[in-house]
């Protein structure tokens, strides 16, 4: 099993590494995270996102990625990154032991999400998870028109082989935050990785977004 997340993992990493918009939903997230944060970034891939953090906002960074070559790519870069599986929960850090925990485009590609969301709630005091939005028009049109599974520049796979086997909409993840109780601080909206503003965007994200990014907390009121 493990094998086989770590090939379906290595696949999406080299998916988005090297598609047009990434480097920019990097520095997107990069904005996010305040100067010296402790931040925890997981599927961190070969730490791109990372060593950007650590140049730029000076932050105490750690990564956890399953690929082996890529942890061995992020020790070259001088980066803190151990071989780990999300999926098996974040055992080895304590409660609120990061500012940011950052998952980006990886939501979709764990088999267990529920629960590495509420383990990444439990580590760090704000979460920053990233995702392609199933609800984006051309996502819907395509299957309403084509009759197949949908295919994009973002999600380029052929249903048999793609790693994104827990695909997920907008309106779905603000959902399942209101069920749990998790407060969301921010949302952003993005079209091939380029912030979209407006009145379309605030009224219509799950139609017009073709990915998202959250940042969100636990809502200690409940408690």
């Amino acid at each position: 099993m493990t094998n086989k997340i770590s090939r379906e993992h290595k696949k999406t990493n080299m998916h988005y590494e090297t598609s047009m918009g990434l480097h920019v939903n990097y520095e997107i997230i990069c904005d996010q995270i305040e100067p010296e944060s402790r931040v925890l970034d997981l599927g961190c891939g070969s730490g791109a996102l990372l060593k950007l953090l650590k140049e730029r906002k000076k932050v105490q960074g750690r990564g956890v990625e399953i690929n082996e070559d890529n942890v061995i790519k992020c020790i070259e870069k001088g980066l803190s990154v151990f071989q780990g599986d999300i999926d098996e929960g974040l055992k080895d850090y304590q409660d609120k032991s990061f500012d940011y925990v950052i998952l980006n485009q990886t939501l979709q590609c764990i088999h267990k999400p529920d629960f590495a969301i509420n383990e990444m709630l439990r580590v760090g005091k704000k979460v920053v998870i990233s995702f392609p939005n199933f609800g984006y028009w051309k996502v819907r049109f395509y299957l309403f028109l084509q009759g197949r599974m949908p295919k994009s520049a973002i999600l380029p796979f052929e249903w048999y082989n793609t790693p994104n086997i827990h695909l997920l909409t907008i309106l779905d993840f603000k959902e399942f935050c209101r069920n749990r109780k998790i407060k969301i601080l921010k949302e952003i909206y993005m079209n091939e990785a380029k912030i979209k503003n407006g009145l379309i965007h605030d009224i219509m994200p799950n139609f017009c977004a073709e990915e998202a990014i959250f940042i969100v907390e636990r809502n200690m009121s409940t408690f």
